[in-house]
């Protein structure tokens, strides 16, 4: 059975074990250090080198390759690798960085693969619950990139208890798209299918005409993307309702799903995407939408064995309905940062909540709905403004593909929205008509001061808007 192919090879379970094997021995033969970096797009590459890292019982660090060669170089130098292993597409940008790298097609690795089949594999490596597997790192933006120390009890309970709690059973065959050096990538792109023994379609990087050729192609059964993406299927002249045939379940997460884009694709493709909830230190996966528990707007119910908690700014916890910070308790949550123990004590407290910096509400049913972030609450004439709240009314205009608030200085207010829209394909949309809509649902002092049309936005490597950039295009 196939367990992951691109558009290059493909993989069986019993080759991917084979070729895993090979690149455990590889490690060790590079270096004697305990973290080896990896530097792969989605691929049938990943999964085998990864699984070599920790059969070779060493902390994987997969690096995003996305990055200025300036801030991966602080990543590299903050996990302390000796060694990368990566690819030619990558040479130029490895080249700068403050390790060796080995890339993988300079490597004898058919005639070690045959060599391999001649030989027993070796044990697997007696490793503890607690210990770290992956060290993932979630701002290698700043000055001081921080990583998020996964063990093998984080990675494997959240691959389980979000398999259950989706009710997801073989056979399957599962889309990955987004990139590995991302928690949702490394988890819902490569361990949750193989954990649950399912056939992985990876596409090493996405386009709207990827995407759809490979899930009408390998007739996609799951499929776990980000809003971004999904808006920009929806986008593509070619997607046609039959080549989505396939697909029993949808997730979106990493940022809010617009109501547009929720509709769009049901109506366009009869696909119901179902929002999730995770972060980097929850493993990520902390709530989902299920086929069977399912509630528009909402990021579905906790997985199991998580524990979600609303509270005040006093850490008070609010009755059912009432607005604060999320906080998440469970076996998912991370060990910590890799050697920033205050930092760590910031965010895990003494009873193991880890404090997201979310905002966000449960309903009666217990269904959690993301309404903010704390930093990026705004403060407008010393009313609390939280930016999702504007981009949700923004986004049910018709016109309106996607919207993104950020909050700048005002002399009257303090503070003022502005929003950056990205219209509907085709649809023609101005500010002063978007501000009287705003008017009809919010409060006055919310509707956005100015409202910036534009056909993209700077956006992440999993395409998340980046709002901190946004500033630089007022």
């Amino acid at each position: 059975m196939v367990a992951v192919e691109d558009s290059i090879r493909a993989l069986t379970y019993r080759q991917l074990t084979r070729l895993s094997v090979v690149f455990s021995r590889l490690v060790r033969q590079e270096t004697d250090a305990d973290r080896v970096a990896v530097m792969l797009p989605a691929s049938a590459a990943f999964p085998a080198v990864l699984f070599g890292v920790l059969w070779a019982k060493r902390i994987a660090v997969p690096l995003n390759f996305l990055l200025h060669a300036d801030e991966l170089a602080r990543v590299v130098q903050d996990a302390g690798v000796e060694v990368i292993f990566t690819i030619h597409h990558f040479q130029e940008l490895a080249g700068q960085l403050p390790a060796r790298a080995v890339y993988l097609e300079e490597l004898p690795l058919k005639r070690m693969m045959l060599f391999s089949m001649l030989r027993p594999p070796p044990p697997a490596p007696t490793v503890q619950a607690d210990d770290t597997a992956v060290i993932l790192y979630t701002s290698g933006t700043t000055a001081e990139p921080k990583g998020a120390e996964l063990t093998y009890r984080n990675l494997h309970s959240n691959c389980i208890d979000a398999l259950a709690s989706l009710d997801i059973r073989r056979p399957q065959t599962m889309l990955n798209v987004l990139p590995p050096f991302h928690v949702f990538g490394l988890t819902a792109g490569v361990l949750v299918p193989i954990a649950l023994g399912a056939t992985v379609a990876a596409v090493p990087r996405f386009s709207p005409v990827s995407f759809v050729k490979t899930v009408a192609g390998k007739r996609v059964t799951v499929m776990m993307a980000i809003p971004s993406m999904y808006a920009a299927v929806l986008k593509a002249k070619s997607a046609t309702r039959e080549m989505f045939q396939s697909v029993k379940l949808a997730i979106s997460g990493g940022e809010p799903l617009s109501d547009s884009v929720r509709q769009g694709f049901l109506e366009r493709f009869g696909v119901r995407l179902g929002e999730g909830y995770g972060l980097t230190e929850t493993s990520p996966v902390v709530s989902a939408c299920s086929e069977s528990h399912y509630r528009d707007g909402s990021v579905g119910r906790p997985i199991r064995h998580a524990e979600v908690q609303i509270v005040d700014v006093e850490g008070r916890e609010v009755s059912r309905g009432g607005v604060g910070e999320i906080l998440v308790r469970g076996p998912g949550v991370m060990k910590g940062y890799y050697r920033k123990p205050e930092e760590t004590r910031r965010v895990i407290d003494s009873e193991g909540w880890f404090h997201t910096g979310d905002i966000g509400r449960r309903d009666d049913d217990g269904f959690l709905y993301i309404t903010g972030r704390a930093k990026e609450m705004l403060i407008i004439g010393g009313e609390n403004v939280f930016p999702r709240e504007i981009e949700a009314v923004l986004e049910d205009h018709p016109g309106v593909l996607q919207a993104a608030v950020i909050g700048v200085a005002d002399d009257a207010r303090g503070e003022a929205a502005v929003a950056f829209v990205i219209p509907q394909p085709g649809a023609e949309v101005g500010e002063e008509e978007l501000k009287r809509f705003a008017r009809k649902s919010i409060a006055g002092f919310k509707v956005p001061k100015r409202i910036v049309i534009r056909e993209d936005l700077p956006k992440g490597p999993t395409g998340k808007i980046l709002k901190r950039k946004l500033h630089d295009l007022l």
